[in-house]
């Protein structure tokens, strides 16, 4: 089969053979089997974060496609004590094969807050904590209570709590092998809100989605109401699937917004749109007339928007290379897109360049979100 038309991207030679168990059990057979064989395996979700080779894959696939969506009982145990555990509560055990934005959108039918702003991702249950999804202010980490995990290692399924997956920016354990393994399920804790009959967001935490809504940052809103305007923003920037959209057909954001020290960051540009990502520094408690200590520049860490380098790197909206079938979404600088027949090699070409324009003008460079398999950058 070519992995062309299992991702996103539509880029990708053949696969070795590809398999799709359709039960948690079969799942973990098929794992157990491959380990045991000592088997070349990749496991695939929706697809939407991969750019596999034009040579494809010498090894099988594993298309994860378990499906459901569990509330659990208030007695079950939790691996993470809420501190607000109260009648608002839901804890939800969902399979790795449900689909993200189902799974969304039944959230937010009930009226369940806490992944509302991650409408519209592509892909699957199960790559969510490998990849820690975030988008408008929101990311899984802050309701993920645990994965059920199966271990290559031990071949024996395990709960880890989210506590010890490493989530960061984009980034877990999960994601950089530290543990091999499939992802069988997650649970959640979500939270229900509600003025009157109306079901409430969690607090809005990001500029352009507050602004979309008219409303200030902070504030709760109709959870539809939410969900519909992030699919509309995600729309407008290619990002939301759409066999009808040529700028969709891509791997999402190609690279992760820079994190770098507060020292590199005050040799840039002014107007690079940047943001702290140090937790705030706890309360000090000092005798009368002692100063506080001075704080070290440089310790401190910030996010850049790969958006605006590349963009004020020259590569605009709509660029390509020459000949190429590999472009700049129209949209969006941060997609890379197929425009219809590009290879893997077309894909990775552009990434480089970008990455080379970027560096060259800002010293910065640009690392790639997706999973990249036979393809180097």
């Amino acid at each position: 089969m070519r992995l062309a038309d299992l991702t996103t991207l539509r880029v990708g030679g053949e696969a070795h053979s590809v398999v799709a168990p359709a039960l948690t059990g079969e799942l973990v057979d098929v794992m157990r089997s491959l380990w045991a064989r000592g088997s070349d395996w990749m496991v695939l979700g929706g697809g939407s974060n991969v750019v596999f080779s034009d040579d494809g894959f010498d090894g099988t696939v594993v298309r994860i496609v378990t499906r459901g969506i569990q509330r659990l009982q208030r007695t079950t145990p939790a691996v993470r004590p809420s501190a607000y555990l109260n009648d608002r509560t839901v804890r939800l055990r969902v399979q790795a094969g449900e689909p993200w934005d189902g799974l969304v959108a039944h959230t937010v039918a009930n009226g369940w807050a806490g992944i509302e702003s991650l409408s519209g991702i592509p892909g699957s249950v199960g790559a969510a904590p490998i990849q820690n999804i975030g988008a408008y202010g929101q990311e899984l980490a802050s309701s993920l209570l645990s994965v059920e995990f199966l271990d290559y290692e031990t071949g024996e399924a395990q709960t880890i709590p989210a506590s010890q997956l490493g989530l960061g920016y984009r980034t877990s354990v999960l994601k950089h092998g530290a543990r091999a393994g499939v992802v069988l399920s997650i649970d959640l804790e979500l939270t229900e809100e509600r003025d009157g009959h109306q079901a409430l967001s969690q607090p809005v935490g990001y500029a352009q989605l507050a602004d979309s809504l008219g409303v200030r940052i902070g504030a709760r809103v109709p959870i539809d109401d939410l969900r519909a305007t992030v699919l509309a923003l995600r729309a407008s920037k290619g990002m939301l699937w759409d066999v009808a959209d040529p700028d969709s057909f891509s791997a999402g954001s190609f690279f992760t917004n820079p994190i770098v020290t507060e020292n590199f960051a005050r040799g840039l540009p002014a107007e690079v749109p940047s943001w702290p990502t140090a937790p705030d520094e706890p309360d000090l408690v000092l005798p009368l007339g002692e100063e506080p200590p001075a704080r070290t520049p440089g310790d401190y860490r910030v996010k850049l928007s790969a958006a605006w380098l590349i963009e004020r790197a020259g590569i605009r909206r709509g660029f390509s290379l020459p000949g190429s079938r590999a472009g700049i979404s129209t949209k969006h600088t941060l997609a890379i897109v197929n425009r219809g027949g590009a290879t893997a090699a077309e894909i990775a070409e552009l990434a480089r360049y970008v990455q080379a324009r970027v560096m060259a003008e800002f010293g910065i460079l640009l690392q790639p979100e997706p999973v990249l398999v036979g393809v180097s950058l």
